[in-house]
């Protein structure tokens, strides 16, 4: 008998097949567009995706469906997989129970946390004397100009190197007592009994209005301040690697003296007594480093802050 060759599908059934097919990869697009968008969140496309897995959702492949998610990207999602279990090539519909589990805590914990970033445009970064809080955010400054600072005032004579309205705004304290009295001040304090500094109000609230996120650095006393008067802001505590580098990084700046320093470093210990007041601590091994915690704090949409 001889032997036949397959037959080939009909004409009209490979083009109903490949509408079929971009309109599936359409359907996908559609899902990790939303995602990324925030119109759907990551929890409900898994749930979709356990209950259909021979649906869009389900069918969509993992790697697909992390990108999707804000803030992960490719280096993130190797290392996800990785703590996951779960390989690269699966779908989402396609992942074991034990995959789905671990995938949703994954997914539960991640947007728990940026529910808490998000409840506020305003984020405060705080620490004790000489952590590098004027560093960190004169790196984000020069590094991130998307990020926007905005400048404190203070009646200290300026450091080597600062800039009038670019680090500082240097006031006396008759100016700093009117701004006081006018109500233009979101926070003020007395630091280390000597000088004083405050956060002007005016371009702090206006960015607020425009959308923007905020990022005021200031002292712990103004922090404490602006959690009274904006019980949603988002405080950020940076720290030392340890007691004896606060005391290296305080000494080696050689800025103050014998009395300053041992006045500051008193201070310093009162301070780092107060780090659980934060909603985020974040460690200054390195300059770099810390201000890139901060940057990915802010969610960057347009922002502005505040230096002391």
């Amino acid at each position: 008998m001889p032997e036949t060759s397959p037959r080939r599908p009909p004409e009209v059934d490979r083009v109903a097949a490949s509408r079929a097919a971009v309109a599936a990869r359409r359907a996908r697009a559609t899902v990790k567009a939303r995602i990324a968008d925030g119109q759907v969140s990551a929890l409900q496309i898994l749930d979709r995706a356990i209950a259909d897995p021979e649906g869009v959702e389900g069918r969509l492949r993992v790697t697909d469906f992390l990108l999707s998610v804000p803030a992960i990207g490719a280096t993130k999602l190797a290392k996800i997989l990785e703590d996951l279990g779960i390989s690269p090539a699966k779908r989402v519909g396609g992942l074991g129970q034990k995959q789905r589990v671990r995938l949703r805590n994954f997914l539960i914990e991640r947007e728990a946390t940026n529910r808490s970033r998000k409840r506020s445009r305003l984020i405060v970064l705080a620490g004790p004397t000489a952590v590098g809080k004027g560093t960190v955010a004169n790196y984000i400054r020069e590094h991130h100009p998307e990020v926007q600072l905005s400048v404190s005032a203070t009646t200290r004579q300026p450091r080597p190197g600062e800039v009038e309205g670019v680090n500082y705004y240097f006031v006396d304290d008759t100016e700093f007592d009117r701004m006081i009295v006018e109500g233009e001040l979101l926070e003020y304090a007395t630091v280390h009994n000597a000088y004083r500094y405050g956060t002007p109000r005016a371009p702090i609230e206006a960015a607020l209005r425009r959308g923007e996120s905020v990022l005021l650095e200031i002292d712990l006393q103004g922090a404490r301040q602006v959690r009274q008067a904006m019980p949603d802001a988002t405080l950020v505590f940076l720290l030392p690697p340890s007691w004896d580098e606060l005391v290296r990084r305080l000494v080696g700046r050689g800025t103050e003296g014998e009395e300053e320093r041992e006045r500051r470093l008193a201070t310093a210990k009162i301070e780092l007594a107060a780090q659980n007041e934060f909603d985020v601590k974040v460690v200054n091994n390195t300059v770099a480093e810390a201000a890139e915690e901060v940057v990915d704090l802010i969610k960057t949409r347009g922002n502005s802050g505040s230096s002391r």
